[in-house]
This record gives structure tokens, sequence and C-alpha cells, in this order.
């Protein structure tokens, strides 16, 4: 009465539409890079097969300390984003007067296009005409004009900030829907137990949104970490190289200086590090969930 063969086949042929997509859109080209970083690519009609020279060229200079400024440009920014974004999301959260207008309010910094919003901030950072600086002169901080992207340790701060600026809305939304979820009656419970609002956060709120924690620092992670246009538009990897990332660095040698070749084995030793790191974060929290598991029981 039935085609058992045709009925086992047909979910997996309803997938060949997506799965010739992904080889199209994903695969080729990661794999025509992985193929472009052993030759010396370049903007010349040839190219010839180089072996690992691309890759020792890598970690011959400055490289790795590239790569470390990446790490902690990325730390920094994450932390702050999670810290900033449960903060916001308790404060969204609370039953106060005019709950809706705040949560209104929390969105431009995401829904403003970033490139505009990168150059408001850097004319706020402006030692001339910008309002920090003028702001800090007015408070006796600085004695004079200050340009927070002319010097090395401020500029990589100020990206920092401006990173946080943006990508904070996105976390406040998403891990308010995760404390939404929540059934008011533990908390009302916890509550009715002489509980206080630090013990019901740590006990209560913080275990059930650990998950979506999780995912949004892993997601946060990978998109700070190849973030291009705030560092781009605010300093160009300057000064003297004080902000510039792995991402930064792998567009300025294969675009600007039309080094393919060399540029394909930077992003692949990206798609590597992030790969890893991926890993290792779901392992620490597939360890610490079974750890938690284990302590409640």
């Amino acid at each position: 009465m039935f085609n058992t063969g045709r009925d086992r086949f047909f979910p997996y042929m309803l997938l060949l539409p997506a799965l010739a997509l992904t080889l199209v859109i994903v695969a080729w080209p990661l794999f025509e890079t992985f193929r472009l970083s052993f030759t010396d690519a370049a903007l010349k009609p040839d190219e010839n097969w180089v072996g690992w020279a691309n890759y020792e060229k890598i970690f011959s200079g400055n490289f790795p300390e590239v790569i470390l400024r990446t790490f902690v440009w990325m730390f920094w920014s994450v932390t702050l984003k999670m810290v900033v974004g449960i903060a916001g999301a308790m404060l969204l959260n609370a039953a106060v007067p005019g709950r809706a207008f705040f949560r209104v309010l929390v969105m431009p910094p995401w829904v403003i296009p970033i490139a505009i919003g990168v150059f408001i901030w850097g004319w706020m950072y402006n030692g001339q005409w910008g309002m920090i600086s003028g702001v800090g002169q007015l408070l006796g901080i600085f004695d004079g004009p200050f340009e927070f992207l002319a010097y090395r340790d401020t500029a990589f701060i100020a990206t920092i900030v401006t990173d946080v600026w943006i990508g904070t809305p996105l976390v406040t939304i998403y891990l308010l829907a995760a404390m939404q979820s929540i059934s008011p009656d533990l908390h009302e419970a916890a509550w009715v137990d002489g509980a206080g609002r630090w013990y019901r956060f740590r006990r209560i709120t913080l275990p059930l949104i650990l998950p979506a924690v999780a995912t949004m620092s892993l997601l946060s992670s990978i998109w700070t970490f190849n973030s291009f246009d705030i560092i781009w538009i605010l300093t160009e990897g300057g000064p003297r190289g004080g902000t510039t990332t792995m991402i930064i660095d792998t567009y300025k040698t294969a675009i600007s200086r039309f080094r393919y070749g060399e540029g394909a084995a930077r992003a692949v030793l990206i798609v590597l590090f992030l790969s890893a790191f991926a890993a290792f974060y779901f392992y620490l929290i597939s360890r610490a969930t079974r750890g938690g598991a284990n302590n409640d029981q």
C-alpha cells in the first residue's frame, strides 16, 4: 500500500535544496579560502603553491600580539555587555511605572545603523568639539582638548565602549525574554519565605537564565571577535596598530596590500580560533551544568 523505500528517503530529499545552498554559500568559499592560504595569490594573473610559507610568515611577525589584543578586546567587550545586559534586563523586568516606554528606549543603539552610531561616537571622542572632552574640561579632568583616538590605550578603550553601547540592547532584550519565561510563583514563594532580592536573583533567576546567558555570550563573542566596522570607522586599526585586531589585520593584508594568500591564511586561523573557542566554551558550560545538577541532587 505504501512505498516504504520512497517514504524513507523523502525527508532527505526535502533537505537537498538547503544542503546545496549550504555547500555553495559556506563550504565552497571556506574550501577556496583554505586553498588560497597555501598559495602566493596576489594582484597578478597566476598563483604558485607555497605550502606553509604564509603561516610561517604570520607567526614570524607581530601577529601573535594581534591575536592577544583581539582576545583582550573580545573579553572586555563581551563581559561588559553581559554585565550591563543582565542589569538592564533586571531593571526592565521590574514592576515600575512606564516599563514599556523604557523597553522601547533601550533599542535605538541597536536599531540605528552601525556606521551612523559609530560616526556619532567618533564626534564625541573628538578633542576639539567632542562632548566627552568638553565635559572633562569643565569638570577639571583635562587641562585642554583631549584626543581619545590619538593614543593607543584610550583608543582601545574607546572602541570597547562603542562596541558595548551597540551590542548591549540585543543582550538586554534577549535576557529580558528569558527572565519573563520564569514563573512568578517561584519568586513569590521565595519572597514569602523571607528571601531578599539578591538571594532570589542568585538562587532563582540566574540559574534559570543560565542557558540564555551561555548562548548569548557565545554569539556575542563570535560577533565581537569578527567585528570590523566599529574599529575601522573609528581608528582603522590605529594609532600605531593599537586597535588592530585579527579581522582588521586580515582586511589590511588581503584587501589593502593585495596579498590574498597571506590574508586567506589569516582567515583560516580566525576560523580555527573561533571553532576551538566555541568547543571549549560548550565544554565548560556542560561541566558547569552537570555540576549544578549534581549539587541539586
